[in-house]
């Protein structure tokens, strides 16, 4: 059957590849049809959207991967190392959506942000178990073969055993100073499946044993962190609590949602004297034109100050827009969440609602009571529209009724007459995006799109209601916010659904969304 391949060059050149003989088996072949037809000269390399990454580039290394209408990329050799990875999210080929960006969300932890302790990629899907010393090696190659041979378990000495706990815990530590009881089953399950030989009789899954053993072991790590300064851990010490919180188990400031970097340390040679001059610095910055550069620069400089404020202290939004004018911007937050989370915003955000767009839909005309009654007036709209981000807002308030809440909460409407009536209501609204419309035509676009947060208007002339969703979905993050209880089961669902940030535990409506989807 004869197969189309969407072949990116450059921003503004792609290209259609027909195969009339389908996929070649080859990567050669691949490369020669791609040189054939696009007129390419010299070496390079194919780039493809990995589904299991939200649709983000991955580097081709079999024509396995690829299917009809798949979309792939030429990255030059020779400028690879001026190459900036842009991330090309596009849609299933059968939604009705149809766009394309580029993104600088790779940038993350350049230089200037970075230190020791920074983490440059969240929990992995499977937890890859590190490779011991010399002689702990040795001993598990053996009692692999043998427990392989005759299911005879290996006999570890206890400097056997301290040599893996202290290494698997070093391990964990790179993606999470706090793991979850799931997280240390994910880990133990790992130790088991890599080296067999280590599996314990007695055990429900031969591994229960392990499962303890590491969570003692990374309670001692941590500990033994703690003394050497890192942030993430002093700021739960005794001494750095006041002395009412001064409770092991009270007012613990953990990671609440699958953030990387909580509480960074400083960057490798700078004091926090230092980075306060930056700040400042910073104020006169953002009132110049055309800066955008150094503006960037010195907020990835800045980031662990500026984390140990919001965490740490927890200033409230007003005094940190003084503090931080820089910060409110669409393209800082997305830079920060970055940091934060290792995960692009915006782009993923988006994508993802294109992705799931025409099973989400369907799910959506498929209910019968109350949704549908709910969900009528906003499908019409729906089906009157080839306006993409119109498309994106009826989705998400679809998406909300669907979880049983109420997108009110979320989104509030005006029109423009009504602005003193609505200034007053956001004035007492914790977390919302606002949009005022000249008239209650849904069809047209809204004079003004905007964020609220604690009353605090901080965003405003966005472009799309799903664009300010996903700036307000990023704020949450960025000023260390909790969800609005009203609206948990729909933020549990952007948050692990469609931004798959930590997406094993879902409460039980997103569970069920996420099995239909």
């Amino acid at each position: 059957m004869p197969v189309k391949l969407r072949i990116i060059l450059k921003p503004d050149d792609t290209r259609k590849l027909i195969l009339r003989d389908g996929i070649p088996n080859t990567m050669e072949q691949l490369m020669d049809e791609v040189r054939k037809v696009c007129g390419l000269n010299g070496e390079f390399r194919l780039q493809y959207q990995d589904k299991d990454f939200g649709d983000a580039l991955v580097n081709l290394t079999s024509t396995d991967e690829l299917e009809d209408l798949s979309t792939i990329k030429v990255i030059p050799i020779s400028d690879e190392c001026s190459q900036r990875s842009d991330v090309i999210v596009l849609e299933d080929a059968q939604s009705p959506l149809s766009l394309s960006w580029h993104s600088d969300d790779t940038e993350i932890l350049s230089s200037p942000s970075s230190s020791v302790s920074t983490r440059s990629e969240m929990w992995p899907r499977e937890f890859p178990i590190p490779k011991f010393s010399y002689d702990t090696e040795l001993q598990l190659e053996k009692g692999n073969a043998e427990y392989r041979a005759n299911k005879t378990r290996f006999e570890h000495s206890t400097k056997t055993k301290s040599d893996i706990l202290e290494k698997v815990a070093e391990e964990i530590f790179k993606f999470k100073a706090y793991p979850t009881d799931a997280d240390y089953s994910e880990v133990a399950e790992a130790l088991i499946k890599k080296h067999p030989c280590l599996s314990e009789p007695g055990s429900y899954n031969g591994c229960y044993g392990w499962k303890q053993r590491l969570k003692t072991k990374m309670g001692n790590y941590r500990t033994q962190l703690k003394g050497t300064g890192c942030s993430e851990l002093l700021v739960n010490s005794l001494k750095s609590k006041t002395p009412e919180d001064a409770l092991p188990a009270k007012n613990v400031k953990r990671p609440r949602r699958g953030e990387a970097n909580h509480i960074p340390d400083l960057p490798t040679g700078e004091t926090q004297e230092k980075l306060e001059n930056e700040r400042l610095s910073l104020l006169t910055d953002v009132k110049k034109r055309d800066n955008r550069a150094v503006i960037k620069d010195k907020m990835a400089k800045t980031f662990s100050l500026r984390r140990r404020e919001i965490v740490e202290k927890e200033l409230g939004v007003e005094e940190l827009r003084e503090r931080w004018p820089a910060l409110f911007t669409v393209d800082e937050i997305n830079a920060e969440f970055l940091r934060i989370t290792t995960v692009p915003l915006q782009t993923r955000f988006l994508a993802s609602l294109d992705k799931h767009y025409s099973k989400l839909i369907e799910l959506i005309r498929r209910k019968g009571g109350v949704i549908r009654e709910k969900t009528q007036e906003i499908l019409k709209v729906l089906d009157l529209s080839l306006e993409a981000n119109i498309k994106r807002e009826c989705l998400l308030k679809c998406l909300i009724l669907y979880l049983g809440e109420d997108p009110n909460q979320m989104i509030k409407e005006y029109l423009i007459v009504q602005r003193d009536e609505a200034e007053t209501e956001l004035a007492s609204s914790t977390l919302a995006v606002f949009v005022m419309r000249e008239d209650f035509d849904s069809l047209q676009p809204p004079q003004d799109i905007g964020i609220v947060v604690e009353g605090v208007q901080v965003l405003n002339k966005l472009p799309s209601v799903a664009h300010a969703c996903a700036m307000l979905f990023g704020l949450i993050y960025v000023l260390n916010l909790r969800y609005p209880g009203e609206l948990k089961h729909t933020y549990d669902a952007l948050q692990k659904l469609f931004m798959d940030i930590e997406p094993k535990k879902m409460t039980r409506r997103v569970l069920t969304l996420s099995v239909k989807l």
